[in-house]
């Protein structure tokens, strides 16, 4: 995971998925108040980053993120300061705003799934909050709830934290904030895709903050990396549902096919040409369906 060099550019930081780069001034030292983030065409599954990548999935990601932003700027300012960017990255780059990141994983839920779903089973909550019984997998949930997670160090797993936990981590007033801006961009969210045949079953989003105190949406929103993506069609509550994201590569690591066991420790095996080219598709297809856009 070798960074690139970009003139103009220092690289600041590597994810899983993604890189930062700060821009440099005129004296050639890196700007305070800027980062290039790129988007790369890397996929993680199971807290591994896997030894091949999905062509194209970087810049899907990045434009479905630009064509998210454009609608939900009357809910919350987002972090995207110009697309002009070294042809390198192209298309999978945004020169963005620094912020200070909040301490916290903010997710909602509008259908009851994966993490959430076991969480209920064993115990009628998800992030201690009771629902209502009887519920299965794929259900509707009456409202979006927000069920926040820690934000693990590299390498290890988030866990689920209560409201309360956040209140400790950013006192009571930005938790109100962050609980209600992130299950107002869910419901936005799939508010839009209902009308292009795709159901949003939960989501995960980054907020950041100004100097002033402002705070502003970051990192990706409403991407099939970040949320779950159902065709509309096909939803049937008691079963998994067909999905837009990266659900099909974590089929494929647990199935014998992969020869793979997730819990040896060992890195996964490099994925199929078949699982590549199909991964990619999904993400083309979650995009052009959203969007109505060719990509």
């Amino acid at each position: 995971m070798t960074p690139l060099e970009l003139p103009g550019y220092a690289h600041v930081y590597s994810g899983k998925v993604r890189d930062l780069y700060a821009p440099l001034d005129a004296d050639g030292r890196p700007r305070e108040d800027q980062l290039l983030l790129v988007a790369s065409d890397r996929i993680s599954a199971y807290d591994h980053v896997l030894t091949s990548e999905i062509p194209d999935k970087g810049a899907v990601l990045t434009q479905m993120s630009l064509w998210w932003f454009d609608r939900l700027a009357d809910l919350v300012p987002h972090h995207v300061v110009s697309t002009d960017v070294p042809e390198a990255v192209a298309r999978r780059a945004v020169l963005v705003e620094r912020l200070d990141m909040a301490p916290v994983e903010c997710v909602a839920r509008a259908y009851l799934t994966g993490g959430g779903l076991n969480e209920y089973r064993a115990s009628g909550t998800v992030s201690g909050l009771s629902l209502p019984g009887g519920l299965v997998d794929g259900s509707r949930l009456p409202a979006p709830i927000f069920t926040p997670s820690s934000k693990a160090p590299a390498g290890q797993h988030d866990e689920p934290i209560s409201y309360d936990d956040v209140v400790a981590l950013v006192g009571a007033d930005r938790a109100a904030v962050l609980s209600d801006l992130t299950c107002r961009i869910l419901a936005r969210g799939n508010e839009i895709a209902a009308e292009r045949g795709i159901l949003i079953a939960d989501t995960k989003v980054e907020f950041g903050y100004r100097a002033d105190g402002t705070v502003v949406l970051a990192d990706e929103v409403l991407t099939p990396d970040s949320s779950r993506f159902w065709p509309a069609a096909g939803w049937e509550p008691g079963r998994a549902q067909p999905s837009y994201d990266k659900q099909y590569v974590r089929d494929w690591l647990t199935s014998d096919a992969s020869g793979w066991d997730k819990g040896s420790g060992e890195e996964p095996p490099a994925l199929p040409d078949e699982v590549v080219e199909r991964t990619r598709a999904k993400y083309i297809e979650a995009y052009e369906a959203l969007t109505g856009q060719t990509f």
